[in-house]
């Protein structure tokens, strides 16, 4: 009861492929590499905006200046 063979675990995949089928599966593992891989280049880009933060004031303050533009719109409703 401590450890499964290698029965035991090929049964278990056979029900979950029965149960998700092959597609679903497919697609949640290419899901999976895409969260990993998105989460390593948001570790590659904090570490990036970590080396930025080192910068003098002057220049931070003035690469801000630029990101806080806005844009008003009316929005129009439908008739």
């Amino acid at each position: 009861m401590g450890s499964f063979s290698i029965w035991h675990w090929l049964i278990v995949l056979l029900i979950v492929v029965m149960v998700f089928g092959t597609k679903k599966l497919k697609n949640i593992g290419g899901d999976l590499g895409g969260a990993v891989k998105g989460f390593k280049d948001g570790m590659k880009d904090g570490a990036t905006s970590a080396a930025a933060d080192d910068k003098p004031a002057a220049q931070v303050s003035s690469s801000t200046a630029a990101e806080k533009t806005t844009i008003d719109v009316e929005a129009k409703t439908k008739a």
